[in-house]
């Protein structure tokens, strides 16, 4: 199995690597010097200093630019990097609760979600039911919705209440304030 990655491919554009025989040749300047063979190009842009970059390998003929490559590539890197630090990553983390679950417990458990959603994270809420349990989904149903309600004034419900096997899920989101 052959891989390419992207780069190599990239790489294949740059002055030598080119296998076009004509070009349309912009300066850096945008100044068109019109369609050059391969050999004109890169001595021209050898003259000046700069590489020869197949911009559109595609187009009727070919459009190469000369540019100060490593430069271009490193501006390309660093928006990369901007781009990465902007993002926000959510994560998703789960509670669980119990059918039979105390107030104590309950509390405890909702001042958890509380902090999982002022971070900015996601609560998947899992009530499993065990044995018997199963037979009374209404009453786990009941729990959910009342831990739900508890945290409606810092979250919204993202997906409602749902039976999946022996388990109930639910998943809410911090509250997006404006």
């Amino acid at each position: 199995m052959l891989c390419i990655n992207k780069q190599n491919k990239q790489d294949e554009l740059v002055n030598e690597a080119i296998r076009v025989k004509e070009m349309l040749v912009i300066t850096d300047s945008g100044e068109k010097l019109g369609v050059l063979s391969k050999g004109k190009a890169l001595a021209e842009a050898e003259n000046r200093g700069m590489d020869l970059v197949l911009v559109s390998p595609d187009s009727n003929p070919p459009v190469a630019k000369m540019m100060d490559y490593s430069r271009f590539r490193f501006e390309q890197q660093k928006k990369l990097k901007e781009m990465k630090k902007k993002q926000k990553v959510i994560v998703v983390q789960e509670i669980q609760l119990s059918p039979t679950i105390e107030k104590h417990d309950f509390d405890t458990k909702s001042k958890k979600a509380r902090t999982i959603l002022a971070k900015g994270n996601k609560v998947k809420i899992t009530l499993r039911f065990y044995g018997r349990m199963i037979v009374h989904q209404d009453l786990g149903k009941e729990v959910i919705d009342k831990f739900i309600e508890s945290l409606a004034d810092c979250s919204t419900v993202e997906a409602p209440v749902k039976l999946d096997g022996r388990s109930l899920f639910a998943v809410i989101a911090p509250k997006i304030e404006k």
